[in-house]
């Protein structure tokens, strides 16, 4: 298993840490592709109970994608596609579907791709200073529709659209009101909390906890899925000027300047 992403066990509690602590835990293509595997992994152990998902350091859950990397990674319409629909897509399912019931320990940054990751899991523990949000507004391209149907499962549209539309980042109690956390506890005391819910979790049932994951994805109501040309629509950003600009603005660390074109 890559080094960014690293596991390890105690009895019958999993962690997986999501590790690139000089980007603030920013997520790019082969920590994807390895979340995926290592959620695989674990899911296909039944000696496991739960899963502890988190970012290393204490500034960050993860800040989002490695957006130096889309320059190279996601350019094109093909690219894209893959990146998304089958690295990204196919990552945040491994952990919506792991067998184990999963808790997130967010410290610092969960943004965009964090929040994503996040929103997969079934309970969601942070510090007071934790921080959420989905600015890509700022960068000029949508989410794309794999990654968007696990924040409106989470949040609902309303929540949904508040943080699309705005790029607004919320703080750890707004965070909490418009149900995108599950409890908010001192930043000290939010690793201890994560791990006494997992130890609380580990000493339920186990067949009992899997029945109840399954019962509430079944019981949950999925939309539509879109059409292939509509996922395809999705990326038109790709060919914009202010794709280019979001992208440029970023790396130059100044305010993008956006005309819709």
């Amino acid at each position: 298993m890559a080094e960014e992403i690293l596991l390890t066990r105690d009895g019958v509690i999993a962690t997986v840490t999501l590790n690139n602590p000089a980007k603030l835990n920013a997520v790019n293509a082969s920590m994807w592709r390895h979340l995926r595997s290592a959620m695989e992994d674990l899911s296909a152990d039944a000696s496991l109970r739960c899963v502890v998902l988190c970012g290393a350091g204490d500034k960050a859950f993860a800040a989002g994608g490695d957006i130096e990397e889309f320059l190279t990674e996601r350019d094109t319409l093909e690219k894209a596609l893959i990146y998304h629909e089958e690295w990204v897509a196919g990552a945040l399912k491994a952990v919506r579907d792991c067998l184990h019931p999963t808790v997130a320990l967010i410290h610092g940054a969960c943004i965009g791709g964090g929040l994503e990751i996040a929103g997969q899991c079934d309970l969601r523990i942070c510090g007071r200073s934790a921080r959420f949000g989905a600015p890509i507004n700022k960068l000029g391209f949508s989410m794309a529709p794999g990654e968007l149907s696990g924040l409106l499962a989470l949040a609902g549209p309303a929540v949904a659209l508040e943080l699309l539309l705005e790029g607004r980042i919320l703080g750890a109690d707004e965070a909490y009101e418009k149900g995108l956390v599950t409890r908010v506890v001192a930043d000290e005391e939010a690793e201890m909390e994560a791990y006494a819910t997992a130890r609380r979790i580990a000493a339920g049932a186990p067949l009992a906890a899997r029945a109840h994951k399954q019962l509430v994805r079944r019981l949950t109501a999925v939309p539509q899925g879109l059409t292939f040309e509509e996922v395809k629509a999705s990326f038109a950003f790709l060919d914009s000027e202010d794709y280019r600009e979001g992208l440029t603005a970023f790396l130059e660390k100044r305010r993008p300047q956006f005309h819709g074109r």
